[in-house]
């Protein structure tokens, strides 16, 4: 690689040295997220992984992509970048287990202004992490160095997943019926949704007011804001191991509104009940210094839950369980009724 090099292209604002020089900083990183069907390591044209479907009766493939969106902003002035790949990695692995499957491997791709190794390898260490709390990894990826397109000190960060599940245990919106509870599993805060509208009400655009709304918080709103989203991929197959479980929402942008009537049939609605759970604080100041309506933050936030799980009235007692002994809060939000494919929100009994 020391023979790569070239003057005229480093005029023009791309030094490919700095690329081989992150490959090197983040391989440290991807050593940690290896599991059985990694085939070769990071480096090479493509990330070869043996799918282990053993037992098996027909596999089917799933996949799930997406990016940390404007959440960047916020890592961007505070100067800390480790969590937005575990964020990036959260939005894609979490619709995968929507369908009942269990993710694989992750890639990623960063576009960046300049390409600075130690910046690129803490982004791609954030991505690791939540490939090991997922339980995938990490086989490839893809840095650009995109001079005079973005500022240098910005990037942008997506990446993709791939799964596979039974065919025989694919979650299907079908089998939801009036009578089934909601399991609503707690986020850990605004996950990497609706920064957009966040950012707007605070008027985040300079790094002094990230360190505001600590007494309202528990810790300054930057901290708040940074809180990588939860993965709920071991813990949730811990449960479909156990469990005839129905469906799966992830709850993402969109809200309550949008997400939970992908999960059940068209002639059922969602009653949730408020008050049974513990709405984040943070949203709370979200709606106060916004004036939000409370419509428009179910319709944009996840309030508190990230995943919601539709499972039998007979069994919701032991998914709780499993839920609680995986470390994750869960309470039953609301039941399914017959309906017109609304959520219908209830005031707690």
């Amino acid at each position: 690689m020391e023979k790569s090099y070239s003057e005229s292209y480093k005029v023009a604002g791309v030094d490919v040295t700095a690329g081989y020089r992150s490959v090197e900083l983040m391989k440290q990183h991807v050593a940690r997220t290896a599991v059985p069907g990694v085939m070769e390591g990071i480096g090479g044209f493509g990330g070869l992984f043996d799918p282990q479907t053993a037992g098996m009766k027909h596999p089917v493939l799933v996949s799930g992509t997406d990016g940390v969106g404007t959440k960047l902003k916020i890592a961007f002035l505070m100067d800390k970048h480790d969590t937005v790949g575990i964020d990036c990695v959260a939005m894609c692995v979490n619709d995968i287990i929507c369908t009942g499957g269990a993710p694989m491997f992750f890639l990623d791709y960063i576009a960046c202004g300049k390409n600075i190794p130690e910046k690129i390898a803490e982004i791609v260490g954030g991505v690791a992490e939540g490939c090991v709390q997922a339980g995938c990894a990490l086989i490839g990826g893809e840095t650009a160095e995109h001079p005079g397109l973005m500022p240098e000190d910005e990037y942008d960060l997506a990446g993709f997943s791939v799964g596979v599940v039974d065919q025989e245990k694919i979650l299907d919106p079908a089998a939801v019926k009036a009578g089934d509870v909601i399991i609503g599993l707690a986020s850990s805060g605004v996950h990497s949704n609706g920064f957009s509208l966040v950012r707007k009400v605070f008027d985040i655009t300079e790094p002094e007011v990230l360190k505001e709304y600590a007494a309202d918080l528990g810790k300054p709103l930057g901290e708040v804001l940074l809180e990588p989203t939860k993965i709920y991929v071991k813990p949730v197959l811990e449960v479909l191991k156990k469990i005839n479980v129905h469906a799966i929402a992830h709850i993402t942008g969109g809200g309550f509104q949008e997400n939970l009537p992908r999960a059940f049939g068209k002639d059922l609605n969602a009653e949730i009940r408020k008050g049974s759970w513990r709405v984040l604080p943070v949203f709370r100041l979200i709606q106060r210094e916004g004036g939000i309506s409370e419509h428009d933050m179910y319709n944009t936030f996840n309030m508190g839950i990230g995943m919601a799980m539709f499972v039998s009235e007979a069994d919701a007692e032991e998914v709780l369980g499993i839920l609680s002994d995986n470390g994750v809060e869960a309470h039953v939000i609301g039941r399914m009724t017959e309906g017109d494919h609304s959520v219908v929100f209830r005031e707690a009994l």
